[in-house]
């Protein structure tokens, strides 16, 4: 271990520029190294023109057949259908599933047609630093399947087919009825202390018990699993995949085994169970991206109860948009509701499940573009980020109603659930670092101890650099934890930042580095380092060291108290390993 003083990197990030199309959610085997031979000057941004979304309204369009205008690559239907597959599930996550932009840019033709086919070949082929993917020298796409994809561009976008109660009925199937299911728990597993880890490109997720580091079973799910939520009662995990595919998980099974499944939609990436005292385990909610909807689902089964589309009003600029799409959603502990972020129209819908066949919901005007967030340490404020536009929104779960909108204080927020910490000076306060630049913000929380610090930016920390993904800490630690698994610079990427809390008042805090990619004892591969999660007990930290599909990965485990390495968890199972819940922290919103 090291401290080192700030360093400071002008990043180029995934979804940022045109050369970031195809990354979606996979971030594959991204090399600084390997550019592509065009201009890549054309693909860097500045800090503050990174992760910039397009923000025109979309507009119906008729759908025009492949190679119907002249001069655009004819593609056959199978070919079609083979380019949509990859693109839903790689890129509409940034760029939209109608590619009109995002949190990444547009996609349209105008713009692709310009650039030409060979351009687009060269950087889906060779990547960039701006995060792009060396999806061809990385031998995740063969030569065909990369000028399948800039021919695919060349073309109008597919019009995807909508989802309704008909055909999320037909997908749904309980594998086991409550009625068959065991009384009590048959395992002898430790369930608050087993890790739900997401083994993205196997779609699959690992059962790891956090005591004896051990894979319990192994379980298949929907693609690129985005998180793991557990109910209530911390019985069932639910994960849910980019695919729009939810499982359901009965952690009483001896193994833990899936007891129901459903796809609410053809791309997705939240889900969240009722939690309000005398509601556990009654209903689970599913958000989609496309289509635009969310989906209120039984508990125990996961049947289809209300679906409710978010189609509608931009909350400023009152134009249509037909493509908002459902980002986080958490569940009051004040009330029977959840807390839905709308993406493009920037509204927090408090959902109030107590009466679905009369629903009501309560439209909170916040800010675009919504994507993800977490409670403060009273479990009463949830903070959502507004990424694109640097803010974080504050809702006030308990009297249902906005707080504020404040600057985040960088580029780019992106807190996950955020960490919640006590500062020796400002009092409890909540942390988000940030995609765009090194700015690690503490944003008071205590309206009533620390009235003047309260939905403030009190203190901005200066971390490795941009490309943060999550902080974490834990209520029992002493430390801040800040990944950075977007940067380019390979030692930033697979390393992370430590900061003491004790020693937040200083003027300029140093931080603290883990190698954590040299602790794997990985060889080969970027080894990023992405998203720390603590065990129950608060004691120790995981960290996943995730490489390509086809080489080494790894869970890294450390010391919270010593930040020295504790153990390293390898096995050919733990492909691509990303997010990670602990039973009992996610359960009850510790972090």
């Amino acid at each position: 271990m090291k401290s080192r003083n700030i360093l400071k990197h002008t990043t180029m990030l995934a979804g940022l520029a045109f050369a970031t199309a195809l990354v979606g959610g996979s971030l594959g085997n991204v090399s600084a190294q390997q550019t592509a031979p065009g201009d890549v000057k054309k693909h860097e941004t500045t800090p503050g023109g990174q992760y910039q979304p397009s923000l025109d309204v979309l507009k119906e369009q008729e759908m025009e057949q492949p190679g119907a205008k002249p001069g655009i690559p004819a593609l056959t239907a199978e070919e079609f259908s083979t380019a949509n597959k990859i693109y839903f599930e790689r890129c509409a996550g940034c760029h939209g599933v109608l590619r009109k932009g995002a949190t990444g840019k547009a996609l349209t033709t105008d713009l692709t047609k310009e650039l030409g086919f060979e351009y687009l070949r060269d950087f889906i082929t060779y990547g960039s630093p701006a995060g792009m993917p060396n999806w061809g020298t990385s031998g995740d796409l063969s030569e065909a399947e990369i000028e399948l994809m800039a021919n695919y561009l060349l073309n109008e976008p597919a019009q995807p087919p909508e989802f309704g109660m008909k055909e999320m009925r037909e997908t749904w199937n309980v594998i086991v009825p409550v009625d068959k299911r065991p009384t009590r728990q048959l395992n002898s597993l430790n369930l608050d202390n087993i890790f739900s880890v997401t083994l993205r490109d196997t779609g699959e997720v690992a059962l790891i018990n956090g005591d004896t580091k051990e894979i319990v079973t192994i379980i298949k799910t929907g693609y690129a699993v985005h998180i793991s939520r557990l109910s209530a009662s911390g019985r069932y995990l639910f994960a849910i995949g980019r695919d729009a595919k939810i499982d359901l998980i009965d952690l009483w099974m001896d193994p833990p085994a899936k007891v129901a499944e459903i796809k609410i939609g053809s791309e997705a990436r939240s889900v969240e169970t009722s939690k309000m005292e005398g509601w556990e385990d009654k209903y689970a909610i599913g958000g989609a991206y496309w289509p635009p909807q969310y989906v209120i689902m039984d508990g125990e089964t996961l049947e289809p109860q209300k679906i409710v589309s978010t189609r509608g009003m931009v909350y400023d600029t009152q134009e249509f948009h037909p493509e908002p799409r459902v980002a986080s959603i958490v569940a009051s502990h004040y009330r029977p509701e959840f807390v839905v972020n709308i993406k493009e129209t920037g509204q927090i819908l408090l959902v109030d499940y107590s009466d679905i066949k009369n629903l009501k919901v309560t439209t909170i005007e916040a800010e675009r573009f919504l994507h993800d967030g977490g409670f403060d340490s009273s479990g009463r404020y949830f903070l959502v980020a507004a990424n694109a536009r640097n803010r974080i929104a504050i809702v006030d779960t308990k009297e249902g109603k906005l707080v504020g909108v404040i600057e985040s204080g960088g580029a780019t927020p992106h807190p996950g659930r955020g960490a919640n910490i006590v500062h020796p000076k400002f009092g409890p306060v909540w942390v988000t670092s940030h995609l765009g630049d090194e700015t690690v913000s503490l944003i008071g929380t205590d309206p009533e101890g620390h009235r003047d610090h309260a939905w403030k930016v009190v203190q901005k920390l200066s971390g490795q650099g941009g490309g943060s993904l999550f902080v974490k800490s834990h209520p029992k630690s002493g430390n801040l934890y800040v990944d950075t698994p977007l940067n380019p610079d390979a030692e930033i990427s697979s390393s992370v930042a430590v900061f003491k809390i004790g020693d937040l008042e200083k003027d300029n805090p140093e931080y603290t580095v883990l190698p954590i990619g040299e602790w794997s004892g990985i060889a080969e591969g970027v080894k990023r380092v992405v998203q720390g999660e603590f065990n129950k007990d608060g004691d120790e930290i995981w960290f996943s060291v995730w490489n390509g599909k086809e080489q080494e990965s790894a869970l890294v485990v450390v010391d919270d108290k010593t930040l020295k390495l504790k153990t390293v968890i390898k096995d050919k199972r733990l492909i691509t390993p990303t997010g990670k819940f602990n039973v009992y922290n996610t359960r009850n919103d510790v972090y």
